[in-house]
């Protein structure tokens, strides 16, 4: 149970942080905030923190990005199975140390977003968008499921398809939304969502949306490639404290 007063100023601050980052790049709010509070307080114990200002600032930015019914007709085979891969990753979760599987998928992050950096403009084959669609929301509900983050292959696939920058959010954020309720439902099924840590994440909604709000309006002001390159940077750094937290 966290009842310290400088752990619990650090969450605050990490919620606050990580809205930010959501609003300006439209990233998994997960992403950012996961790492932060692992170092500090650990995977398992930081994963039902997220919940909440998750769903919030998801939803925050959604209502930002317009009509969002193009986005579910194209892609609601992988927006569909990212909750199914979740429960197969909560499962794993309680079974295996968190913080190997987060140094795993750490030097993931780091390797597409080097690759990324060096291809800008790769694109994906419009022929293997359909099949490969379910299979990357599965996945990245598994990892999401494991580890927290809700980004691979999520990120990597949609920005190889060329989206606009306003439906690259909205089909990030609607995985993202599916993925958080699953995740709140397998987390109680194993014991790690407990009264204490849902009061905390409640208590998080309001800090998350503030900083969406403010990172909401710096993105309104970044030309598409600075955009892109900010998503790119937030990987990066996600990936590396993953790692070194793994490591230490």
């Amino acid at each position: 149970m966290i009842t310290d007063a400088p752990t619990l100023a650090f969450i605050g601050l990490a919620f606050l942080v990580s809205g930010i980052i959501k609003g300006a790049t439209g990233l998994g709010y997960a992403t950012s905030c996961i790492p932060m509070l692992t170092l500090v307080i650990g995977i398992k114990a930081a994963l039902p923190l997220v919940l909440a200002p998750s769903v919030a600032s998801n939803v925050t930015l959604l209502v930002t990005t317009g009509p969002i019914g193009a986005t579910v007709r194209r892609f609601w085979p992988m927006l569909l199975a990212a909750p199914i891969g979740v429960f197969m990753g909560a499962t794993l979760l309680s079974a295996v140390n968190g913080a190997t599987a987060g140094a795993a998928l750490g030097l993931a992050l780091i390797a597409w977003c080097l690759f990324a950096f060096r291809r800008p403009d790769w694109r994906l084959a419009p022929h293997w968008e359909s099949p490969l669609a379910p299979l990357v929301g599965l996945s990245t509900g598994v990892v999401n499921g494991l580890t927290g983050s809700q980004v691979m292959p999520l990120a990597p696939f949609v920005m190889a398809l060329g989206l606009t920058p306003a439906m690259l959010i909205q089909v990030m954020n609607l995985s993202f939304t599916l993925s958080s309720a699953a995740m709140a439902t397998a987390l109680t099924r194993i014991g790690l969502m407990t009264t204490h840590a849902a009061l905390i994440s409640l208590a998080g909604v309001v800090l998350s949306v503030a900083g969406v709000r403010f990172g909401s309006n710096v993105r309104h002001r970044l030309p598409e490639a600075t955009f892109r390159r900010a998503i790119l940077l937030v990987l990066m750094a996600a990936g590396i404290a993953l790692l070194v937290k793994g490591a230490f």
